[in-house]
Parts: structure tokens; sequence; C-alpha cells
């Protein structure tokens, strides 16, 4: 199956690719990696810590919606998600209260979802990393580097 078919098959819809708040791009393509940009969740996701502004559950919702961002920005780069070979490394960013101590199961939101739309493909080596704060206050920020065919 498609993997596009299986999205809307999953009920997906995926987002409008974000826009760049500076100077630099959504991703760059160099050879058969494709390394994008940190993204964030849609703006109807809620901002905040996770931790003491949203829950867990929150931060893993914002962590999937921005997986979603990133799908949308690799069809948008490469036309077709077929061709995605692999979801290699997965970095995500957690703004999050000095006391949280779940940032891989915040993260989880977005690995959850690749392995749901890419399978074995989506699998990756990955980080998660608790930071003081993130761009706009936004709840998670996730970069990744993809392997695609030709």
């Amino acid at each position: 199956m498609k993997i596009e078919e299986k999205i809307k098959e999953m009920g997906i819809n995926l987002p409008e690719i974000p826009k760049p708040v500076a100077n630099y791009v959504p991703a760059v393509r160099t050879g058969n990696l494709l390394f994008l940009s940190g993204h964030g969740p849609e703006k109807n996701i809620p901002n905040g810590k996770v931790g003491s502004d949203l829950t867990l559950k929150q931060g893993y919702e914002a962590a999937r919606n921005t997986a979603l961002c990133l799908v949308s920005t690799i069809k948008n780069t490469i036309g077709d998600l077929d061709k995605v070979k692999r979801i290699v490394k997965l970095t995500g960013f957690v703004n999050c209260s000095e006391d949280f101590k779940d940032q891989p199961k915040v993260v989880n939101g977005a690995s959850d979802l690749f392995v749901e739309i890419f399978g074995d493909k989506g699998k990756h080596a990955r980080a998660a990393i608790g930071m003081y704060q993130l761009p706009g206050g936004i709840p998670v920020e996730i970069e990744v580097i993809v392997e695609i065919e030709g």
C-alpha cells in the first residue's frame, strides 16, 4: 500500500507545510539524505512547559502533531512519501519544567507516528532532550534526518 493511501486510511490529514520563521530553509537534501530543520506543532496546539503548563499526554500529542508537520515537509520536498527509505535520526527537544523527567515519553508521540506511517522504515535512532525554553513557548521542537531513494 502506498504511504499516502495509508495516511488517508488512518484518517490523518497532513497539515500545510510550516513557513520558516527566520533565515533558514525547512529541508536540505545532500545525496540520499534529507536534513529537516527543527519543526514545532501547528498553531492550534497549546504552548507551554510540559510538566507545569501541559500534561505528559498533551506533550505527547504536541510531538505527534509536530511529526505530522515534518511528514508534510518531507512530502513537499521529495514529492512522494514512498521515496522514504528510512527515518534515520530524530532529535526531540521538550520545553519542560525543571523537575520533569519524562522527555522520552513526550518524544514517543513523534516516534510512534513515524512507525505507524512508515512501518519498519520509521524506526530510528533518537535523542530526547529537556529544554528550559523553546521559540515562542512551543512545547516541543523536533528535527529529523531521512534517507531517501534516488
